[in-house]
Protein backbone atom coordinates (compact mmCIF):
# COMPACT_ATOMS: atom_id res chain seq x y z
CA UNK A 1 0.00 0.00 0.00
CA UNK A 2 2.59 2.36 0.87
CA UNK A 3 4.34 1.63 -2.22
CA UNK A 4 1.54 2.33 -4.59
CA UNK A 5 1.06 5.75 -2.45
CA UNK A 6 4.51 6.92 -3.19
CA UNK A 7 4.18 5.80 -6.89
CA UNK A 8 1.36 7.88 -6.94
CA UNK A 9 2.80 11.19 -5.32
CA UNK A 10 5.32 10.58 -7.95
CA UNK A 11 3.26 10.76 -10.37
CA UNK A 12 1.59 14.09 -9.13
CA UNK A 13 4.94 15.68 -9.22
CA UNK A 14 5.89 14.57 -13.16
CA UNK A 15 5.72 17.17 -15.80
CA UNK A 16 3.28 17.08 -18.45
CA UNK A 17 3.74 19.03 -21.88
CA UNK A 18 0.59 20.24 -23.50
CA UNK A 19 0.05 22.05 -27.33
CA UNK A 20 -0.81 25.40 -27.69
CA UNK A 21 -0.71 27.57 -30.75
CA UNK A 22 1.94 25.05 -32.32
CA UNK A 23 4.63 25.85 -29.29
CA UNK A 24 5.16 22.88 -26.52
CA UNK A 25 4.73 23.89 -22.72
CA UNK A 26 5.34 22.40 -19.63
CA UNK A 27 2.61 22.40 -16.53
CA UNK A 28 6.46 22.24 -14.13
CA UNK A 29 9.49 24.36 -14.06
CA UNK A 30 12.55 21.95 -15.84
CA UNK A 31 15.93 22.57 -14.89
CA UNK A 32 18.89 21.13 -17.27
CA UNK A 33 21.32 18.48 -15.75
CA UNK A 34 24.04 18.84 -17.70
CA UNK A 35 24.91 22.73 -17.51
CA UNK A 36 27.65 24.49 -16.26
CA UNK A 37 27.30 25.40 -12.58
CA UNK A 38 28.07 28.70 -11.34
CA UNK A 39 31.52 29.47 -9.79
CA UNK A 40 32.04 31.89 -6.46
CA UNK A 41 34.75 34.23 -8.05
CA UNK A 42 38.37 34.75 -6.25
CA UNK A 43 38.76 37.81 -4.65
CA UNK A 44 41.64 39.39 -5.05
CA UNK A 45 43.52 42.54 -3.93
CA UNK A 46 46.05 43.42 -6.68
CA UNK A 47 47.03 43.00 -10.60
CA UNK A 48 49.39 40.65 -10.27
CA UNK A 49 47.33 37.96 -8.44
CA UNK A 50 45.36 38.01 -11.63
CA UNK A 51 48.86 37.96 -13.81
CA UNK A 52 49.38 35.02 -11.75
CA UNK A 53 46.11 33.72 -11.88
CA UNK A 54 45.94 32.96 -15.49
CA UNK A 55 49.28 32.36 -16.30
CA UNK A 56 49.09 29.08 -14.09
CA UNK A 57 46.18 27.60 -16.43
CA UNK A 58 44.89 26.21 -12.60
CA UNK A 59 41.36 25.78 -13.46
CA UNK A 60 41.12 25.45 -17.40
CA UNK A 61 42.76 26.42 -20.75
CA UNK A 62 39.72 28.25 -21.84
CA UNK A 63 40.09 31.69 -23.55
CA UNK A 64 39.33 34.42 -21.33
CA UNK A 65 38.35 38.07 -21.13
CA UNK A 66 39.71 40.30 -19.01
CA UNK A 67 37.24 43.53 -18.03
CA UNK A 68 38.66 46.37 -16.59
CA UNK A 69 35.25 47.91 -15.16
CA UNK A 70 36.75 50.78 -12.99
CA UNK A 71 39.58 51.93 -11.19
CA UNK A 72 39.49 49.59 -8.37
CA UNK A 73 37.78 46.63 -9.88
CA UNK A 74 38.62 44.38 -12.54
CA UNK A 75 36.76 40.85 -13.74
CA UNK A 76 37.95 37.59 -15.51
CA UNK A 77 35.36 35.82 -17.27
CA UNK A 78 35.49 32.73 -19.59
CA UNK A 79 33.55 32.69 -23.30
CA UNK A 80 29.54 32.13 -23.83
CA UNK A 81 28.47 28.52 -23.33
CA UNK A 82 25.62 26.70 -25.47
CA UNK A 83 22.81 28.50 -23.18
CA UNK A 84 24.76 31.96 -23.31
CA UNK A 85 26.01 31.96 -19.92
CA UNK A 86 29.65 33.04 -18.78
CA UNK A 87 31.54 32.07 -15.57
CA UNK A 88 33.10 34.80 -13.60
CA UNK A 89 36.50 33.04 -11.84
CA UNK A 90 38.65 36.31 -10.73
CA UNK A 91 37.42 39.61 -9.36
CA UNK A 92 40.31 41.73 -8.13
CA UNK A 93 39.30 45.05 -6.01
CA UNK A 94 42.01 47.48 -5.48
CA UNK A 95 43.08 48.22 -1.48
CA UNK A 96 43.29 51.85 -1.14
CA UNK A 97 43.32 54.43 1.78
CA UNK A 98 40.56 56.66 2.82
CA UNK A 99 41.25 59.80 1.26
CA UNK A 100 38.57 62.71 1.65
CA UNK A 101 37.63 65.09 -0.83
CA UNK A 102 34.58 67.27 -1.37
CA UNK A 103 34.45 68.32 2.33
CA UNK A 104 36.69 69.92 5.01
CA UNK A 105 39.06 68.82 7.74
CA UNK A 106 41.21 70.05 10.02
CA UNK A 107 44.47 71.12 9.55
CA UNK A 108 46.57 68.26 11.07
CA UNK A 109 44.50 65.51 9.31
CA UNK A 110 44.97 67.26 6.26
CA UNK A 111 48.98 67.26 6.57
CA UNK A 112 48.61 63.32 7.44
CA UNK A 113 46.50 62.50 4.75
CA UNK A 114 48.16 64.46 2.27
CA UNK A 115 51.75 63.10 3.11
CA UNK A 116 50.76 59.28 3.49
CA UNK A 117 48.42 59.07 0.67
CA UNK A 118 49.74 61.07 -2.26
CA UNK A 119 52.50 60.25 -4.30
CA UNK A 120 55.14 62.76 -4.46
CA UNK A 121 55.29 65.60 -6.52
CA UNK A 122 55.89 69.34 -6.61
CA UNK A 123 52.04 70.55 -5.74
CA UNK A 124 51.70 67.82 -3.20
CA UNK A 125 55.48 69.77 -1.45
CA UNK A 126 54.07 73.25 -2.19
CA UNK A 127 50.67 72.30 -0.20
CA UNK A 128 51.96 71.05 2.26
CA UNK A 129 54.61 74.40 2.95
CA UNK A 130 51.08 76.41 2.60
CA UNK A 131 49.33 74.26 4.99
CA UNK A 132 52.20 74.26 8.06
CA UNK A 133 52.44 78.25 7.30
CA UNK A 134 48.39 78.90 8.26
CA UNK A 135 48.01 80.46 11.41
CA UNK A 136 44.39 81.24 13.62
CA UNK A 137 43.88 84.58 13.84
CA UNK A 138 42.03 85.53 17.43
CA UNK A 139 43.09 88.64 18.96
CA UNK A 140 41.38 92.22 19.78
CA UNK A 141 43.68 94.85 19.46
CA UNK A 142 42.93 98.26 21.51
CA UNK A 143 44.52 101.70 21.85
CA UNK A 144 43.06 104.48 24.39
CA UNK A 145 44.55 108.05 24.39
CA UNK A 146 42.65 108.18 27.61
CA UNK A 147 39.31 110.10 25.81
CA UNK A 148 38.21 107.48 23.75
CA UNK A 149 38.82 103.80 22.67
CA UNK A 150 39.48 101.85 19.37
CA UNK A 151 39.29 98.19 19.45
CA UNK A 152 40.08 96.30 16.08
CA UNK A 153 39.14 92.84 16.57
CA UNK A 154 40.77 89.64 13.63
CA UNK A 155 39.09 86.17 13.34
CA UNK A 156 39.83 83.77 10.41
CA UNK A 157 42.77 81.80 8.61
CA UNK A 158 45.83 84.22 7.87
CA UNK A 159 49.20 82.35 6.95
CA UNK A 160 52.68 83.32 7.91
CA UNK A 161 54.78 85.02 4.89
CA UNK A 162 54.26 84.77 1.49
CA UNK A 163 53.65 81.46 -0.20
CA UNK A 164 52.27 81.55 -3.70
CA UNK A 165 50.58 78.17 -4.76
CA UNK A 166 48.64 77.43 -7.98
CA UNK A 167 45.01 77.23 -8.01
CA UNK A 168 43.78 74.57 -9.19
CA UNK A 169 46.78 72.08 -7.60
CA UNK A 170 47.54 69.06 -9.69
CA UNK A 171 48.08 65.98 -7.03
CA UNK A 172 48.39 62.29 -7.82
CA UNK A 173 46.88 60.34 -4.92
CA UNK A 174 46.20 56.66 -4.32
CA UNK A 175 43.07 56.00 -6.17
CA UNK A 176 43.81 52.63 -8.33
CA UNK A 177 45.84 49.37 -7.80
CA UNK A 178 49.43 49.97 -6.30
CA UNK A 179 50.97 48.24 -9.52
CA UNK A 180 50.05 51.09 -12.10
CA UNK A 181 51.31 54.96 -12.16
CA UNK A 182 48.88 57.01 -10.45
CA UNK A 183 47.14 59.47 -12.71
CA UNK A 184 47.77 63.43 -11.88
CA UNK A 185 44.09 64.95 -11.42
CA UNK A 186 43.38 68.25 -10.65
CA UNK A 187 42.08 69.62 -7.42
CA UNK A 188 40.77 72.92 -6.02
CA UNK A 189 42.35 74.00 -2.66
CA UNK A 190 40.17 76.10 0.08
CA UNK A 191 40.66 77.00 3.40
CA UNK A 192 38.20 78.35 6.01
CA UNK A 193 37.98 78.94 9.83
CA UNK A 194 39.00 76.84 12.37
CA UNK A 195 41.95 75.82 10.12
CA UNK A 196 39.88 73.43 8.17
CA UNK A 197 41.29 72.59 4.77
CA UNK A 198 39.17 71.18 1.80
CA UNK A 199 40.20 69.28 -1.50
CA UNK A 200 37.49 69.48 -4.54
CA UNK A 201 38.22 68.00 -7.65
CA UNK A 202 38.31 69.63 -10.78
CA UNK A 203 38.83 66.83 -13.12
CA UNK A 204 35.38 65.72 -14.47
CA UNK A 205 36.69 62.52 -13.62
CA UNK A 206 39.09 62.07 -16.29
CA UNK A 207 41.30 60.36 -13.94
CA UNK A 208 39.33 57.70 -13.87
CA UNK A 209 39.48 56.68 -17.98
CA UNK A 210 43.41 57.44 -17.31
CA UNK A 211 43.54 55.54 -14.45
CA UNK A 212 41.90 52.16 -15.98
CA UNK A 213 44.18 52.72 -19.35
CA UNK A 214 47.14 52.35 -17.04
CA UNK A 215 45.32 48.67 -15.40
CA UNK A 216 45.10 47.80 -19.35
CA UNK A 217 48.20 48.84 -20.52
CA UNK A 218 50.02 46.61 -17.30
CA UNK A 219 47.76 43.93 -17.78
CA UNK A 220 48.58 43.73 -21.64
CA UNK A 221 52.43 44.05 -21.08
CA UNK A 222 52.62 41.12 -18.23
CA UNK A 223 49.88 38.83 -20.73
CA UNK A 224 51.79 39.21 -23.52
CA UNK A 225 52.15 35.86 -24.71
CA UNK A 226 48.77 34.80 -23.57
CA UNK A 227 47.11 37.96 -26.17
CA UNK A 228 49.66 37.06 -29.09
CA UNK A 229 48.27 33.60 -28.56
CA UNK A 230 44.64 34.65 -28.25
CA UNK A 231 43.78 33.12 -25.20
CA UNK A 232 43.65 36.32 -23.24
CA UNK A 233 41.42 39.32 -24.24
CA UNK A 234 41.40 43.04 -22.34
CA UNK A 235 38.74 44.86 -22.63
CA UNK A 236 37.43 48.46 -20.73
Amino acid sequence: MLKEFVSYLLELKRPETIEAAGKVYSTNQLYRLDTEQKVQPIELRSLSGIVDYIKSNFDHDRKLMIHVESPTRVNVFDSLNDVNDRRSYVAAKALLPEIKFERFIDREQFQIMLQACFVENAHKQQLLKLISSITEENSVQMTDDGLSQRVTAKTGVATVGNVEIPNPVELKPFRTFVEVAQPASEFILRLREGGQVGLFEADGGAWELNAMSNIANYLAQELENEINLQNVYIIE
